[in-house]
């Protein structure tokens, strides 16, 4: 019989584990230091407590008489300073294994996707992420798709573009950045596009290399922000998202949570998928300012009263709270697919601490809360008045997430709480009873978040 097979079990997989890289065998050597220490400390500590139980009482315990007890107990002194040595060593090889975690491997490629709907808060919370260097954040990339599968011949069922929309989207997760010239118009000449919808919003798109040399005579649809750059080089972007740490995308255009089934089981993928509701009633308040000409009927029916409100306007509004809400009750149900990879998160929540949420999304997602992120928030959620445009990050949040509510007829907030009550209900939107409570102030609208909507 060879040598290697005569060895025991314990000790070949020793030797197979000696092979390790040197930085995760240092690594592996502090975990189990770190769990004997601690199951010596716990020894310990329970011999200590003992030694500290009173003479009588150990006596009763052992049914022995009692002798008197030294003013001085040595061997408990010494026990005591063996226990505070045990908990200082524990505490800095605890430590040199985060740095030595952090110093020599940054850890899993994670891949986040914020899934919300329109005037639902997803570009102020997508900022969380997009100020974060190392990751590489896509805003809307699938406004192309909608744009390119709606007008197709005869339309797409919402079944064929869900479809659509998740195959283009795991793709893109993979830093297959080329998949949207299918979908970009004007189609993109060698590999460069001045039309990536919202550009300007990716911080990853707008730094260097991906932002070029500006070129002259050149219309920009979209454009960066603080800076002058070229066409869009979609080589270089697909090249800065693989050097990124991780990668997260924003979209408005994903309904159903059960079609991303392949993409949380796909094992090139680390999925964690954030759903961000909001009061529909607010939602509608915001839409029929972004997109007036679209709630024409809307705005015509609630200030005078005069063009019927059609049905299928109604409906319209019913069907989208239900797709909102059968899609959160499948996450909150935990399938064995799903389970820690889906969180549900109010904008109200947010809105009113933005700090404290965005710790609890990143913890959800496994990142790291950067100072860089922490400072965009306390400089754009304390703003005395909110920034320009409907698109805009800067807002005083914790005074502006119910603004709504002081300005919208009754009648209107009727038809929503009418046609939303169990999405509203399942997110924990209280429904007013009457244009007073509507209005007032310290009646909250919101009831307390369920625990298990920040786990």
């Amino acid at each position: 019989m060879e040598i290697r097979r005569a060895l025991p079990q314990d000790i070949r997989e020793l030797l197979h584990r000696l092979k390790m890289k040197s930085k995760y065998a240092v690594l592996l050597v502090f975990i189990i230091s770190l769990v004997i220490i601690e199951k010596e400390n716990n020894f310990i500590s329970r011999v200590s407590d003992k030694l500290k139980q009173s003479p009588q009482a150990l006596a009763e315990a052992n049914s022995t008489e009692v002798s008197p007890a030294p003013a001085k107990n040595g061997s408990l002194a010494s026990l005591q300073e063996l226990d505070a040595a045990f908990s200082q060593l524990r505490s800095h090889l605890y430590n040199i294994t985060l740095q030595l975690a952090g110093d020599g491997d940054p850890g899993p490629r994670r891949h986040v996707l914020l899934m919300a709907t329109t005037r639902t808060g997803s570009s102020f919370v997508g900022e969380f992420f997009n100020q974060q260097g190392s990751i590489f954040y896509l805003f809307e990339p699938l406004w192309h798709v909608e744009k390119t599968v709606t007008f197709l011949p005869g339309g797409a069922s919402a079944v064929g573009s869900a479809l659509v929309y998740r195959d283009v989207l795991k793709q893109l997760l993979l830093c297959d950045l080329y998949i949207l010239e299918n979908f970009i118009s004007p189609v993109p000449e060698g590999h460069l596009t001045p039309f990536l919808f919202r550009r300007g919003s990716s911080h990853s798109l707008c730094e260097e290399p991906v932002c070029t040399p500006s070129t002259k005579k050149v219309f920009e649809k979209y454009y960066c922000k603080n800076r002058r750059c070229g066409p869009l080089n979609i080589t270089l972007a697909a090249e800065a998202c693989r050097r990124k740490q991780h990668v997260a995308l924003k979209t408005v255009r994903i309904r159903q949570l059960e079609f991303l089934q392949p993409l949380v089981e796909d094992p090139r993928l680390d999925l964690r998928i954030i759903q961000l509701v909001r009061d529909p009633r607010a939602v509608l308040a915001s839409r029929m300012v972004a997109f007036s000409g679209k709630y024409e009927t809307w705005k015509k029916w609630a200030s005078e009263g005069e063009a019927p409100l059609r049905e299928e306007e109604v409906q319209r509004l019913r069907g989208n709270c239900e797709s909102i809400r059968v899609s959160a009750e499948l996450g909150l149900r935990r399938p064995g697919w799903l389970r820690g990879r889906y969180m549900l998160v109010r904008y109200e929540d947010v809105a009113r601490a933005p700090l404290q949420k965005a710790r609890e999304m990143f913890r959800f997602a496994g990142l790291p809360l950067t100072q860089q992120v922490e400072e965009w928030i306390g400089k754009n959620t304390q703003a005395p008045h909110d920034g320009n445009g409907v698109y805009s990050t800067c807002k005083n949040s914790s005074e502006q997430f119910d603004k709504w509510r002081f300005s919208m007829p009754f009648k209107l907030a009727q038809v929503v709480q009418d046609a939303c009550a169990p999405a509203m209900q399942l997110f924990g939107y209280k429904l007013a009873s009457s244009p007073a409570a509507l209005a007032n102030r310290s009646f909250s609208l919101l009831e307390e978040a369920q625990p298990a909507w920040v786990t």
